[in-house]
Order: structure tokens, then C-alpha cells, then sequence
């Protein structure tokens, strides 16, 4: 991901950009919308130079940020609450182990107090469907533009990596930090990639 398309991240689109896309957001006569349809979602992340893929009703992207100076490649994915009153974004992380003896009981306590702690509508969840974990935020679909979009994507971004001793796999193995103190939450220098690429974080 370039400079230019980082800069559109992080200060959002200008009207006149909108335009050009053709995107709704220009057809509505102003950059933010109160609130957003299913296709307005999937034009809002085309208008932030992310390159969604529908499937069923939830958009699919990669979103690539910097934070604290290391870039953090997030698998990330969007959706519409049925009633449409909240947009649901969800990074997505390891996959939980086969065998339930390599499950520590420790380690999933640990994520439900971390879901305490985190707040502002961010919580650990499993996709039983694929045997994932992810790292899910709901907001109100209201007053949404990319700028907007963005930073809630970068706040989900920061909490998986603050969390990354946490819910990393890896780690339950070695039992070396599940049992983190709260004033040891930094993620480790090099944090290897999740068992499928196209589904995952990784740390550059």
C-alpha cells in the first residue's frame, strides 16, 4: 500500500474524490452519510482504496496500517446489523487448535477479560463455521464517512495488537504469555503469520 493511498486512510476522501468514484456518498450531495445500506458500505470502503469482496451480505478486505512504527497486516470484515442500526467490523485471527487438550482453560479466560477491559463495544468471539477466533467492534451506522471508517478501523487494528500475547496460539503452547501481567502487553518483535494467509494478521 503506497504513501498516497495511507493518506486517504488516515484523513478520509475529499467531496471532490467522492465524485470521481462515482461512489453514493457523492450521489447523496455530501461526504457523510446518516446512515449506511449494504451498498453504501461496500462503496465506502472502494472509496477508501480498500478492495472489498462481497460475500452473502459481509464485506471481505485487507487493511494494512502502521502503529507505533511497525506496519500490521489485519484480514478484516463488515457487515450491517439485520436492522441495519449498526455496522459490524471484525479482524480476524488465529484459528482455535483441533485437539481440546491444547486449549487452555487459562488462555480463554483470559480473552473474556480482556473483553471487559477493552469496551467501547469490542470483544473476542469464535466463528465456529471456519474455527476462528476474531476480534469483533460494533458501531452505530450513523454519521458514517471513510475518515471515520478509518479510525475505527485502526482502534480494532491497535486492540489486536495490544492483545496479541493474548489470543496468538502460539503462545498457549509455550505458556509464556497467557500469563502476562497488565504492564506487559506489548506484542513480540516478530509475530509469525496465522495458519492461512488469506485469513489472518501478521506484523511487517
Amino acid at each position: 500500500m503506497n504513501l498516497n493511498r495511507r493518506d486517504l486512510l488516515l484523513s478520509g476522501l475529499s467531496a471532490g474524490a467522492l465524485v470521481g468514484g462515482g461512489s453514493a456518498f457523492a450521489q447523496s450531495g455530501k461526504t457523510t452519510l446518516e446512515s449506511l445500506n449494504e451498498e453504501q458500505l461496500g462503496l465506502m470502503l472502494e472509496a477508501m482504496g480498500l478492495q472489498p469482496k462481497k460475500t452473502e451480505k459481509r464485506y471481505d478486505f485487507a487493511f494494512r496500517t502502521a502503529l507505533d512504527g511497525d506496519e500490521w497486516n489485519f484480514t478484516m470484515s463488515s457487515v450491517l446489523s439485520k436492522d441495519e442500526a449498526s455496522v459490524w467490523v471484525m479482524a480476524w485471527l488465529d484459528p482455535l487448535p483441533r485437539s481440546a487438550a491444547d486449549v487452555p482453560r487459562t488462555a480463554l479466560l483470559r480473552l473474556l477479560a480482556e473483553n471487559d477491559r477493552m469496551g467501547n463495544g469490542k470483544f473476542f468471539a469464535y466463528i465456529a463455521s471456519n474455527r476462528r477466533f476474531v476480534l469483533q467492534q460494533v458501531v452505530d451506522n450513523r454519521d458514517m464517512n471513510t475518515a471515520k471508517f478509518a479510525s475505527i478501523l485502526r482502534d480494532i487494528g491497535r486492540s489486536v495488537k495490544d492483545t496479541y500475547p493474548f489470543w496468538k496460539v502460539e503462545n498457549w503452547a509455550s505458556g509464556g504469555n497467557v500469563q502476562a501481567s497488565d504492564d506487559d502487553r506489548e506484542a513480540p518483535s516478530n509475530p509469525s503469520a496465522s495458519a492461512r494467509s488469506e485469513t489472518g494478521t501478521t506484523k511487517q
